[in-house]
Protein backbone atom coordinates (compact mmCIF):
# COMPACT_ATOMS: atom_id res chain seq x y z
CA UNK A 1 0.00 0.00 0.00
CA UNK A 2 0.97 3.88 -0.24
CA UNK A 3 -0.10 5.35 2.68
CA UNK A 4 0.17 9.28 3.23
CA UNK A 5 0.00 10.53 6.45
CA UNK A 6 -0.41 14.23 7.81
CA UNK A 7 1.59 15.30 10.77
CA UNK A 8 4.44 12.95 9.18
CA UNK A 9 6.88 14.34 12.31
CA UNK A 10 4.47 13.74 15.33
CA UNK A 11 5.27 11.18 17.50
CA UNK A 12 2.69 8.45 16.97
CA UNK A 13 3.49 8.86 13.21
CA UNK A 14 7.41 8.66 13.23
CA UNK A 15 6.34 5.02 15.57
CA UNK A 16 3.93 4.19 12.68
CA UNK A 17 6.15 5.11 10.09
CA UNK A 18 8.72 3.09 11.14
CA UNK A 19 6.35 0.25 11.10
CA UNK A 20 4.58 0.78 7.74
CA UNK A 21 8.09 0.75 6.06
CA UNK A 22 9.05 -2.24 7.68
CA UNK A 23 6.53 -4.67 6.43
CA UNK A 24 6.92 -3.36 2.94
CA UNK A 25 4.63 -0.40 2.39
CA UNK A 26 5.60 2.94 0.94
CA UNK A 27 4.89 5.45 3.34
CA UNK A 28 4.76 9.40 2.57
CA UNK A 29 4.55 12.20 5.56
CA UNK A 30 3.36 15.29 5.31
CA UNK A 31 5.59 17.91 7.51
CA UNK A 32 6.28 21.58 7.93
CA UNK A 33 9.61 22.37 7.92
CA UNK A 34 12.91 21.03 5.88
CA UNK A 35 14.67 20.24 8.79
CA UNK A 36 12.39 17.37 9.85
CA UNK A 37 12.97 15.53 6.79
CA UNK A 38 15.43 13.39 7.60
CA UNK A 39 14.11 12.28 11.06
CA UNK A 40 11.52 11.07 8.21
CA UNK A 41 14.21 8.94 5.89
CA UNK A 42 15.46 7.46 8.97
CA UNK A 43 12.11 5.79 9.82
CA UNK A 44 11.83 4.33 6.28
CA UNK A 45 9.26 7.40 4.92
CA UNK A 46 9.11 10.15 1.99
CA UNK A 47 8.73 13.65 3.56
CA UNK A 48 6.45 15.96 1.82
CA UNK A 49 7.04 19.42 2.92
CA UNK A 50 3.56 20.71 3.04
CA UNK A 51 2.05 23.12 5.61
CA UNK A 52 -1.57 21.91 6.52
CA UNK A 53 -2.58 25.35 7.76
CA UNK A 54 -1.60 27.66 4.27
CA UNK A 55 -2.19 24.63 1.97
CA UNK A 56 -5.45 24.80 -0.40
CA UNK A 57 -6.87 21.35 -1.42
CA UNK A 58 -6.16 20.85 -4.36
CA UNK A 59 -2.32 21.20 -3.21
CA UNK A 60 -3.02 19.10 -0.51
CA UNK A 61 -5.25 16.14 -2.68
CA UNK A 62 -1.77 16.82 -5.37
CA UNK A 63 0.05 14.86 -2.57
CA UNK A 64 -2.83 12.43 -1.87
CA UNK A 65 -3.06 11.15 -5.69
CA UNK A 66 -2.18 7.68 -6.17
CA UNK A 67 -2.10 6.69 -2.48
CA UNK A 68 -4.55 3.86 -1.34
CA UNK A 69 -4.84 5.50 2.29
CA UNK A 70 -4.64 8.36 4.23
CA UNK A 71 -4.36 8.71 8.07
CA UNK A 72 -4.40 12.27 9.87
CA UNK A 73 -2.42 11.92 12.34
CA UNK A 74 -1.36 16.02 13.03
CA UNK A 75 -2.07 17.92 15.91
CA UNK A 76 -1.35 21.56 17.30
CA UNK A 77 0.78 19.98 20.40
CA UNK A 78 0.55 20.71 23.94
CA UNK A 79 1.80 24.05 23.88
CA UNK A 80 -0.32 25.42 21.47
CA UNK A 81 -2.54 28.54 21.93
CA UNK A 82 -6.59 28.25 21.66
CA UNK A 83 -5.88 29.73 17.81
CA UNK A 84 -3.74 26.46 16.49
CA UNK A 85 -6.39 24.01 18.10
CA UNK A 86 -8.57 25.81 15.45
CA UNK A 87 -6.54 25.90 12.42
CA UNK A 88 -4.50 22.08 13.04
CA UNK A 89 -7.21 19.71 15.29
CA UNK A 90 -10.01 21.36 12.83
CA UNK A 91 -9.36 23.03 10.07
CA UNK A 92 -6.17 20.74 8.95
CA UNK A 93 -8.41 17.57 9.36
CA UNK A 94 -10.82 19.03 7.44
CA UNK A 95 -8.64 19.86 4.88
CA UNK A 96 -6.90 16.78 4.85
CA UNK A 97 -10.32 14.99 4.42
CA UNK A 98 -11.82 17.42 1.13
CA UNK A 99 -8.53 16.79 -0.20
CA UNK A 100 -8.45 12.98 0.10
CA UNK A 101 -12.09 13.00 -1.64
CA UNK A 102 -10.72 14.79 -4.88
CA UNK A 103 -7.67 12.36 -4.66
CA UNK A 104 -9.80 9.77 -4.92
CA UNK A 105 -8.17 7.99 -1.78
CA UNK A 106 -10.95 6.34 -0.17
CA UNK A 107 -9.37 4.64 3.13
CA UNK A 108 -9.47 7.26 5.84
CA UNK A 109 -8.62 6.80 9.66
CA UNK A 110 -8.40 10.04 11.86
CA UNK A 111 -6.13 10.54 15.23
CA UNK A 112 -8.59 11.95 17.75
CA UNK A 113 -8.84 11.57 21.17
CA UNK A 114 -10.91 9.89 23.86
CA UNK A 115 -13.90 12.80 24.79
CA UNK A 116 -13.41 14.85 21.93
CA UNK A 117 -16.96 16.12 21.34
CA UNK A 118 -18.44 18.81 19.04
CA UNK A 119 -20.73 20.25 22.09
CA UNK A 120 -17.99 19.77 24.66
CA UNK A 121 -18.29 22.34 27.54
CA UNK A 122 -15.52 24.98 28.66
CA UNK A 123 -12.90 27.71 28.10
CA UNK A 124 -9.74 26.32 28.99
CA UNK A 125 -7.37 25.09 26.00
CA UNK A 126 -8.40 21.43 26.67
CA UNK A 127 -12.29 22.04 26.31
CA UNK A 128 -11.09 23.51 22.79
CA UNK A 129 -8.68 21.17 21.66
CA UNK A 130 -11.71 18.61 22.61
CA UNK A 131 -14.25 20.32 20.66
CA UNK A 132 -11.91 20.77 17.50
CA UNK A 133 -11.28 17.22 17.90
CA UNK A 134 -14.67 16.62 17.67
CA UNK A 135 -16.02 19.02 15.38
CA UNK A 136 -13.43 17.23 13.09
CA UNK A 137 -14.39 13.86 13.66
CA UNK A 138 -18.08 14.87 13.02
CA UNK A 139 -17.35 16.30 9.81
CA UNK A 140 -15.53 13.23 8.37
CA UNK A 141 -18.23 11.05 9.37
CA UNK A 142 -20.33 12.93 7.16
CA UNK A 143 -18.13 12.38 3.79
CA UNK A 144 -19.78 9.92 1.91
CA UNK A 145 -16.35 9.83 -0.50
CA UNK A 146 -14.54 8.19 2.81
CA UNK A 147 -14.06 4.86 4.19
CA UNK A 148 -13.18 6.63 7.45
CA UNK A 149 -12.01 4.98 11.30
CA UNK A 150 -11.68 7.36 14.41
CA UNK A 151 -9.15 6.17 16.88
CA UNK A 152 -9.53 8.21 20.04
CA UNK A 153 -6.62 6.92 22.46
CA UNK A 154 -6.87 7.55 26.12
CA UNK A 155 -3.73 9.68 28.10
CA UNK A 156 -0.92 9.12 25.74
CA UNK A 157 2.34 7.56 27.67
CA UNK A 158 5.99 7.10 26.12
CA UNK A 159 6.20 3.87 27.70
CA UNK A 160 7.56 0.77 25.98
CA UNK A 161 4.22 -0.59 24.02
CA UNK A 162 3.02 -3.91 25.37
CA UNK A 163 1.42 -5.37 22.44
CA UNK A 164 -1.60 -5.82 24.35
CA UNK A 165 -4.47 -3.64 24.22
CA UNK A 166 -8.36 -2.53 24.60
CA UNK A 167 -10.29 -1.46 21.52
CA UNK A 168 -13.70 -0.99 21.60
CA UNK A 169 -16.34 1.54 21.00
CA UNK A 170 -16.58 2.47 24.57
CA UNK A 171 -13.43 1.74 27.26
CA UNK A 172 -13.27 4.12 29.77
CA UNK A 173 -10.38 6.36 29.78
CA UNK A 174 -7.08 4.33 30.84
CA UNK A 175 -3.69 5.13 29.51
CA UNK A 176 -1.94 3.76 26.34
CA UNK A 177 1.78 3.85 25.06
CA UNK A 178 2.25 6.07 22.08
CA UNK A 179 3.99 2.62 20.50
CA UNK A 180 0.34 0.85 21.45
CA UNK A 181 -1.20 3.19 19.31
CA UNK A 182 1.01 2.69 15.97
CA UNK A 183 0.48 -0.02 16.14
CA UNK A 184 -3.41 -0.40 16.24
CA UNK A 185 -3.25 2.28 13.19
CA UNK A 186 -1.00 -0.10 11.16
CA UNK A 187 -3.33 -2.57 11.50
CA UNK A 188 -6.65 -0.47 10.88
CA UNK A 189 -5.59 0.89 8.06
CA UNK A 190 -4.97 -2.38 6.21
CA UNK A 191 -8.79 -3.38 7.95
CA UNK A 192 -11.51 -1.76 5.82
CA UNK A 193 -13.87 -4.10 7.68
CA UNK A 194 -13.12 -1.36 10.31
CA UNK A 195 -14.97 1.76 8.08
CA UNK A 196 -17.51 3.46 9.28
CA UNK A 197 -16.43 3.24 13.51
CA UNK A 198 -15.15 5.57 16.02
CA UNK A 199 -13.20 3.15 18.46
CA UNK A 200 -11.57 4.58 21.57
CA UNK A 201 -8.44 2.40 22.89
CA UNK A 202 -6.54 1.49 25.92
CA UNK A 203 -3.89 -0.71 27.26
CA UNK A 204 -6.00 -4.02 27.62
CA UNK A 205 -5.38 -7.80 27.51
CA UNK A 206 -5.75 -8.64 23.66
CA UNK A 207 -3.15 -8.60 20.92
CA UNK A 208 -3.30 -5.84 18.66
CA UNK A 209 -4.07 -7.68 15.85
CA UNK A 210 -6.87 -9.81 17.61
CA UNK A 211 -8.14 -6.38 18.84
CA UNK A 212 -8.75 -5.42 15.93
CA UNK A 213 -10.02 -8.37 14.35
CA UNK A 214 -12.39 -8.52 17.04
CA UNK A 215 -13.84 -4.96 15.99
CA UNK A 216 -14.27 -5.57 12.52
CA UNK A 217 -16.15 -8.98 13.23
CA UNK A 218 -13.52 -11.58 12.33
Amino acid sequence: MRIVIAGGHGQIALRLERLLAARGDEVAGLIRKAEQADDLRQAGAEPVVLDLESASVDEVAERLRGADAAIFAAGAGPGSGVARKDTVDKAAAVLFADAAVKAGVRRFVIVSSMGADPRHQGDEIFDVYLRAKGEADAYVRRLDGLDWTILRPGQLTDDAGTGLVRLEAHTGRGPIPRDDVAAVLAELVDTSATAGLTLELISGPAPVSVAVKSVAGN
